[in-house]
This record gives C-alpha cells, structure tokens and sequence, in this order.
C-alpha cells in the first residue's frame, strides 16, 4: 500500500479522495492554481503545492509540473480524479517513465477508449451492440456530410476525445449539418486538445444506462451494477439513480456481462464506466470513461463499497475486494448536480461569492460532496459545480421524497444556482413515474422552466418583516452609540407624532415595483400588499439570518440574506430576490437604452459573424463566446443595424461589457 498519493485535481473530487485516504492512513498531497490558495482541497492535504496561474493550461494540466511535485514531495502515485488529466494516456505514460504509480487504467486501454471512433471499432469485433453511424479517421466535410446521409437524419456530432456534453451537436435538418459540424470541432478542440469527431444514429428516445467495472492486474473483473443518467441538459448529466428503475433482472445482466467484456477487451484495469443507450429492449454502447465517474455515489450508496478505495487496493497491486456473486445491492440513490448556473438563461454558467452556503444534514440518507464553504467565491475558470446531493434510501419512492426533502433545505445565497431546477425535477410525476429519457428535459421544458412568477404576498411579508426588524437592530445599536439614547426619532419601531404607527416599504421583484405598508399592532403586524386584504404576522422574531413568524396563524422559519440592496429570501424551499427601491440608481439604469449587447459571463470571444453596417433579423447569432469550455451564442434581440464590433475572436472578455451595438430598427 501506498504511505502517500499526490491528487492532480481540485473541487469535490480531490476533497473525495483525499478523505478516503485518510480513512486509510495514506498521507495526501494537493496540487493547486493560485485561485485555488485558499481551496478546500489545499486545506484538507496534508501538504499542497502552487502549481501555477488560474488558467487550466498553465496549472491542472501540466503534467511535467504536477509530476516534478510529486518527485519533490515523495507521493508514490497519482491519483487523477476525473477531468483534467485522468483520461491524458500522454500524462499517464509519464508517470509510468517517472516511477510514479497512475492510479487509472493501462497507458493503451486510455488511449484506445479515448477515442470514441477506436473504441466503437473495437467493440464491433467484440460484437458489442453499436449503434448505427461513422468512426472513420476521414475528417474532411465532404466524408462527414455523405456519412451523415448514408446513415440517415437526425444524426449526432460527437468529438471523438472527451466528453461532459462538449463537442456534440444533434443535427436534425441536412442545411444545419455544416455548421454543427464547425462548432462541435471548434467546442472539441477547445476541451480536448483534438478537434475529431465521429456521427451516430439520433435515437428518439433513448435511456442513458451505464455499468460500473472494475478489474485488476489479477485477471479479475467485475460490475457493480447499473446507474441510469438519462435526465441531461445539453447531453450533460443533471440527476442520476442506481440501480437503473424498470429494468428486466435478465437485460441488467446481459448489460453487465457486456461491460465486463468490453473492459477485458482492452485488458483493463482500475475503475471504469461503459455506458450504453437502451430503447425498445436494445442496448448499444456509446463509450467507455476510463476514470472514476463523476455520478459514482450512488453504486457506493447501494452497493457499501468506497470505489476510490477500490482504486488505490487496485493500483497498489491488490486484488478485487469482492468477486461477482459476493457482490449486492440494496436500496435505491439518487444524486443531484447543484450548479451555479442560470437555467433561466439556458442554464448559462454563474460567478460570484456564495455568501451563505448551507447544506442540509448529512446522516445515513443524505450525503453532500462539496469542495467548496461559505465565503468561497465561483470563478470563470472552473467547472460551476457546488456540490453533488446524494441520497440513498430502502426503494425509488422512499428515495425521490428524501431528495425533493433535502433540495428544499439546500441554502444557496450569492450566486444563481439550479436548486429549483433540481427540485421541480424531482417533483414531476414523470420522473415519479419513471417516464425518463434523454429528452426529459426539453419535452417537459415548460413545467421545469416556467416564466419567472411574482414573489407572492407570504414573501413580501416576510421582506416587510426582516427589513423592520434588521433597521430596528441597526437603530438600537445607532441609539446605544448617541448621546441620547432614548429618542424617539432614533427609533423604527412604527412611533408617529399623531398618525397610525405604520411604515411603508418600496420592493423591486425583478422590473416590478412592488409597494407595501406594514402596520404595528399591540399583538404583531398587519401588511398590506397593494392594497389588497391585509397579511396577520404576530410572534415575530429575527436572529440577524432567520425570521420565525406566523403569518395567518401559519408558523414558519425563513433565511433572509442581505446583500447591499439585495435580499433573498428561502422560505419551505422557495427562494424569492428582492431588491430594496432605489430610485436614483433605477433612473440611472433606465438611460442605458437596450441597443447594447453585452457579455452574459466571462469569456472568450470565439467568432465575429457580423461586421459595422449589416443589417440582422431578431434572432440572427451575431458573436460566439466560449466560457468554461462551451459555446454561447449572442443573439440580436430585435431587427436592426450593427453600428458597432468591439471585440474580435481570441478577445477575453469580462461580464458585463459591450460586446457589440445595434441599432434597433423602430417598427412603424
């Protein structure tokens, strides 16, 4: 066994595997960029060491740099976790010339599964079920597009390297396919370093199975049964369960006995992930991710095996801890991807500081993988991943309702997140149902994404309340400090010089100004919410984070966070935002006019596709930015006439600037 391993990642998964070591008595070595000084991760190792500036390329993936590290500090291996460098066989070469164990799989089983178009060529001989498409090394558009004809539209553009979504177009119309093929390029060049790609047959509704294997150096390989990661959003996982729901015992089986073949195929060893699409009683391999999974919680959960434990035994020259029959499963988990992300905004990436982070309790049913604490800030540099939610109980039912129980009770303040998203997932009798696909999402789009709703008058009390009761605390502390504490014009506690004791409160939800007056009673409040029948709140309290009330004889506990003018409130797993009125700063904003179009998010300028003086239609692209490793299209959002292009590909951009400026056409 190893006395100590280097991780050559960052986030939860370092923080992952770092834990397991300890629990083994194996000292741990984290590597980080130097917007990760203060990580998570550097603070959990028992030593850590910069390994250059923010950027991916000039820290996580240097190989040379991070392999120089583990000489200097005496890590025997390397564990890679997953992104970055786990599925580099460059890197993995590396370690093995430089003595250092690659906790992973052999250099040429990572090379041949890397590649998509390989690896369906191996499993063909394998006869492995495939579906329909092209893998060929001709690259040329011209081969591309006849392949695509051969095999028949919709077809999918998928980057031969890589994976997480990136690089893959589905292209249902031939007059699209040039242009889908361009950007999956670019997208795959971008990610991977390897611009490739190969097409397969877009099945209609297809569920996305995948066998969890292991194997070691022993001659010996298992599966650890199956996950189900069909509900996605731009081919990127959101939800996954294990085992699989509605699946026949017999199709589980042939599925395992076909992943274990696929991995001794390629004479692999270490912990793999052979997916597979399945549809009308078929199974097709798609590929096989020589790493850990990012979704491997949940075989943990209903198995009761530590997976990276498995992965250092393994690498250390051990053999499987359990063989097929001694293998079981029990129970049923799900795990939530929280993200800060706007699914609002087509699920665009968010920054910022999490200025309050509060997860819900973690016990035998509820775990939370996190590399992130309150006060941590998001960056544009790295994936936008809060935390993986996992949950676990005795069958389906039990578990989905422990999941939705725990989304309401995740607190996320600071940045936008997909909490909601999550949960209204959770909460749909479809997925109750196991009425699940790789379509999920975009067919039931309009009950997971509805319009933003107005905070309703619960929330608006509950603003009315905390900001009385937080100007109240602010008074009695202004009082404690003035020569004259007793004044009564230091006061907000509703005294008026003959007049009703009342206060009147300005709150903007979203454009809308909403208007209220807060009445004091003898025995609590009364709030009028424009004009309509007053709200009842009595046995009122605020901590300085929670207010605890009954609003009409409804007791409740609500989380109200502060921030400048902003609020926002999470209420019984609502989260409303509110902005206390400013009308200076709202005239201010209304004399910007609405011609300029300016950058969602950080970025990269990827292509200009419109010059000074070209007139575009709503909706025409008029720039690619690429942020975190995906394509964002800048749209015109009305008729009229470029006037301006401040910025040209390969420009870094910041959030928020001009990205252009068009002059709208006013319709007559």
């Amino acid at each position: 066994m190893f006395d100590k391993i280097l991780i050559a990642n960052r986030g939860e998964i370092a923080c992952r595997v770092i834990r397991t070591a300890r629990r083994l008595g194996i000292r741990t070595v984290a590597v980080y960029s130097e917007a990760d000084a203060r990580a998570m991760h550097v603070e959990m190792a028992d030593e850590a060491v910069c390994i250059g500036p923010a950027p991916v390329g000039e820290s996580y993936l240097r190989g040379d740099v991070i392999l120089e590290v583990a000489k200097q500090t005496g890590a025997q291996a390397i564990h890679p976790g997953y992104g970055f460098l786990s599925e580099n066989a460059g890197f993995a070469a590396a370690c093995a010339e430089a003595g250092v164990v690659f906790i992973g799989p052999p250099i040429e089983a990572i090379r041949v599964m890397g590649s998509k178009a390989e690896s369906k060529r191996l499993m063909s001989q394998a006869e492995v079920p495939l579906v329909p498409g092209y893998h060929g090394e001709g690259q040329a558009l011209d081969t591309l597009t006849a392949e695509a004809q051969r095999i028949g539209f919709p077809v999918l553009v998928k980057a031969s390297a890589g994976g997480g979504g990136k690089g893959m177009r589905v292209v249902r119309d031939p007059a699209d396919f040039a242009d889908a093929v361009a950007g999956a390029k670019r997208e795959a060049k971008a990610a991977f370093g390897d611009d490739s790609v190969l097409l397969e047959k877009y099945l209609g509704r297809p569920r996305h199975v995948e066998i969890q294997v292991f194997a070691d150096t022993h001659g010996n390989a298992v599966y650890l049964f199956e996950r189900d990661c069909s509900v996605q959003r731009r081919h990127q996982k959101v939800i996954e369960e294990a085992p699989a729901p509605s699946l026949p015992d017999d199709l589980r089986r042939r599925m395992g006995e076909a992943a274990v073949a696929a991995a001794k195929a390629v004479n692999y060893v270490g912990a793999g992930t052979v997916e597979f699409l399945y549809e009308d009683g078929g199974f097709y391999f798609i590929e096989m991710n020589t790493r850990l999974q990012v979704e491997h919680p949940v075989t943990e959960k209903i198995t009761g095996q530590d997976l990276v434990e498995w992965q250092i035994r393994v690498a250390a020259g051990g053999t499987l801890p359990l063989a097929q029959e001694q293998l079981t499963r029990r129970g049923h988990a799900f795990e939530a991807r929280l993200y800060a992300e706007d699914p609002q905004r087509e699920f665009l990436p968010a920054i910022g500081r999490l200025a309050r982070l509060r997860p819900p309790a973690e016990n035998d049913h509820v775990r939370v993988d996190t590399g992130v604490r309150e006060g941590d800030e998001v960056t544009m540099f790295y994936d936008p991943m809060i935390a993986k939610l996992i949950v676990w109980d005795e069958d389906r039912d039990a578990a989905l309702r422990r999941l939705r129980v725990a989304l309401a009770a995740y607190e996320v303040v600071g940045v936008t997140t997909n909490v909601g998203f999550l949960g209204a997932i959770a909460a749909h009798p479809a997925f109750r149902a196991v009425e699940i696909d790789t379509g999920f999402i975009e067919r039931h789009r309009a009950d997971l994404l509805p319009p933003p709703a107005p905070v309703p008058d619960r929330g608006l009390a509950i603003a009315a309340l905390t900001v009385l009761l937080r100007r109240n605390a602010e008074a009695k502390k202004t009082r404690r400090a003035a020569s004259d504490p007793h004044s009564p014009w230091l006061s907000a506690s509703g005294w008026r010089l003959n007049d009703d004791n009342h206060h009147d409160l300005r709150l903007l939800d979203g454009e809308t100004l909403r208007q209220l007056t807060l009445h004091f009673r003898p025995d609590g409040y009364e709030i009028e919410v424009e004009g309509r029948p007053a709200i009842r709140a009595e046995q009122v309290s605020w901590d300085g984070e929670v207010l605890t009330a009954t609003i009409d004889r409804v007791r409740t506990r609500s989380t109200v966070v502060f921030q400048g003018f902003d609020l926002t409130i999470l209420s019984d797993g609502a989260v409303w935002r509110l902005r206390l009125d400013d009308p200076t700063a709202r005239a201010a904003e209304q004399e910007g006019g609405t011609g300029r179009l300016t950058a969602p998010m950080p970025g990269t300028v990827v292509r200009v596709l419109v010059e000074p003086g070209q007139t575009v239609e709503a909706g025409a692209p008029l720039m690619l930015l690429e942020a975190m490793k995906m394509e964002h299209t800048i749209k015109a959002p009305a008729a009229g006439t470029v006037s301006a292009v401040n910025f040209a590909a390969g420009d870094q951009v910041s959030e928020g600037v001009d990205l252009l400026v068009l002059d709208v056409t006013e319709e007559k």
